[in-house]
């Protein structure tokens, strides 16, 4: 059995990935605060941004684990707030990595003895883990922490026939970038893009399933963005 798990799959690029590797005949798990509305979907409550999560997720996570031959584990779950490096409290830091990093390695240290070879562990970052923006200090911080948490699992796994990889997507059709854009400000946030348009969640959904069956890519970087307009 080829098991799917997408931390955040009730929404958004999360959504979108555990329809895509569900048609693509994976047992999808979600691991969110929120059910997926997908019928199909084993929803698995869990709060990155709760320190103790792994305690009550274990013996819940373990039978599919156990039961699976392939892993996919999917990072996708993220926290944003909007902030600078003069203003971003150290509490404020503190639940932005809860989420971005540190659950993340919980989640790795639940699944890996279970990932055999032709697991694939996948995190969706964003353009902003190679480069920042202003105003947005946490996010960026966290997210250049996933890649290099990527690679540093990529050295650690060689000869497991595990592979990892990071996708980072450009601005994405999700309730994340509506909450933190203003209906205004839309237009110009479509410029920045060389095709003048958003991206589907499910053009990040089908480059997460094609990593996952991609070995190849051990270690990457790859950029989803559509080709971004640098101003």
């Amino acid at each position: 059995m080829k098991l799917a798990i997408v931390s955040g799959a009730s929404a958004g690029i999360g959504l979108a990935t555990a329809q895509c590797f569900l048609h693509a005949g994976y047992r999808v798990v979600n691991l969110s605060r929120r059910p997926c509305p997908l019928s199909g979907i084993v929803d698995l409550r869990c709060d990155l941004s709760d320190a103790h999560f792994p305690d009550t997720l274990a013996s819940r996570i373990a039978p599919h684990l156990e039961a699976a031959t392939e892993v996919v584990l999917v990072h996708n779950a993220s926290r944003l707030l909007n902030g600078t490096a003069q203003d971003t409290s150290s509490d404020d830091l503190r639940a932005v990595l809860e989420v971005n990093v540190v659950g993340i390695n919980s989640l790795n240290r639940l699944a890996i003895p279970h990932m055999g070879a032709g697991s694939c562990i996948l995190f969706v970052a964003s353009t902003l883990a190679e480069k920042a923006v202003p105003g947005s200090y946490s996010y960026v911080v966290t997210k250049h922490a996933q890649v290099g948490m990527m690679r540093a699992i990529c050295q650690d796994l060689a000869g497991t026939g595990i592979h990892t990889a990071c996708i980072c997507p450009g601005f994405t059709d999700t309730e994340m970038l509506r909450a933190h854009v203003p209906p205004e400000a839309m237009d110009a946030v479509r410029g920045m893009s060389a095709f003048n348009r958003l991206i589907d969640p499910g053009e990040i959904a089908g480059t997460l399933l094609w990593a996952a069956t991609t070995p190849v890519i051990n270690g990457s970087i790859i950029h989803a963005n559509l080709g971004q307009i640098e101003r």
